[in-house]
């Protein structure tokens, strides 16, 4: 009898503060638009929805908790996939920015950032003609001369005040020291197993693209976090399929998304989270692989259920 095909998770970022709304029409920008989109996603196999809010007048990345609770009650009475909340925000925003929704909201799953980085988003501007609203040019070249802030004493306090209504954590790891930092709070016991590790490619101040730093941050998380960690790959623009792939292939989850990566194929916008998502979904399948349902994600990460959110 044939092996039942290995679950793989696949999140889906629905809109962050990496892209602006000047370099596609197709970004979600207002409550409903992000509703419908992160619907659309999970409805197309994403078990995981990871979630930004922005101003419905110009599209800035906003951290306002009522901001989410217009999108948010939606997503959950018509999906049942894991909403996974931001706390990096922007690097524009402070940290108790950041911490106003996720504390608000209690949901089951946040992002978490696991170190200070240079986080370049400057070169996009060189590449955009004309920009839709005014604070996108500031707020691209705002990232020559910033530091996206994630402390030490930052996390700890993500860690303790989120973790004390049971949310969980996609840790996100840019760059090798990640994965050491993240190793360090479990020595420490700050953080417990199933780690769900997020390893990140191809952001300016970041690890690159290169197939060897994907193994390389594979090898390391091994070495450091054993049997501790369950694994996902992110690769940033035109490197998401091919990385995501690589990573499924060698036994990891992945993650898509408008936020990630603006582009169907070369040259081709993504019309909607859900395209990227069914393109994930469809390179899954021909690896004999299958998407993850939301139920299985929950019992894989050892998530509280989403009836015991805030929303």
């Amino acid at each position: 009898m044939a092996a039942a095909a290995r679950p793989v998770i696949v999140s889906c970022a629905i809109t962050g503060s990496i892209h602006i709304p000047s370099q596609t029409p197709y970004l979600p920008i207002t409550p409903d638009e992000i509703a419908a989109s992160a619907i659309g996603a999970a409805e197309a196999g994403a078990a995981i929805l990871h979630l930004h809010a922005r101003n419905a007048a110009d599209g800035r990345p906003t951290p306002d908790p009522a901001v989410f609770l217009e999108f948010l009650p939606k997503i959950k009475a018509a999906t049942d996939a894991v909403v996974n909340i931001t706390t990096g925000g922007a690097q524009t925003m402070t940290i108790d920015e950041r911490l106003a929704g996720p504390l608000r909201m209690k949901p089951e799953m946040c992002s978490l950032n696991m170190g200070s980085m240079n986080f370049g988003l400057y070169p996009m501007a060189a590449r955009i003609k004309a920009f839709k609203y005014e604070w996108e040019p500031e707020y691209l070249e705002a990232s020559r001369g910033g530091i996206f802030r994630n402390t030490f004493s930052d996390i700890e306090r993500i860690l303790e005040v989120l973790g004390a209504n049971g949310t969980r954590f996609e840790f996100e790891c840019y760059d090798v020291g990640h994965i050491y930092t993240l190793a360090h709070f479990l020595e420490r016991g700050l953080v417990k197993p199933p780690l769900f590790v997020q390893t990140i490619f191809g952001i300016l101040g970041g690890i690159g693209t290169d197939p060897e730093d994907l193994l390389h941050m594979k090898r390391t998380a091994d070495r450091l976090l054993g049997d501790a960690y369950v694994w996902s790959i992110l690769g940033a623009g035109r490197h998401q399929t091919n990385l995501t792939t690589m990573g499924a292939i060698m036994g990891g989850n992945i993650r898509t998304g408008l936020e990630d990566n603006i582009y169907l194929g070369k040259g081709e916008l993504a019309k909607s989270n859900a395209d990227l998502v069914a393109k994930s979904v469809r390179i899954l399948r021909e690896l004999s692989l299958e998407p993850a349902t939301p139920a299985q994600a929950r019992e894989m990460l050892g998530l509280k259920g989403k009836e015991n959110v805030g929303f």
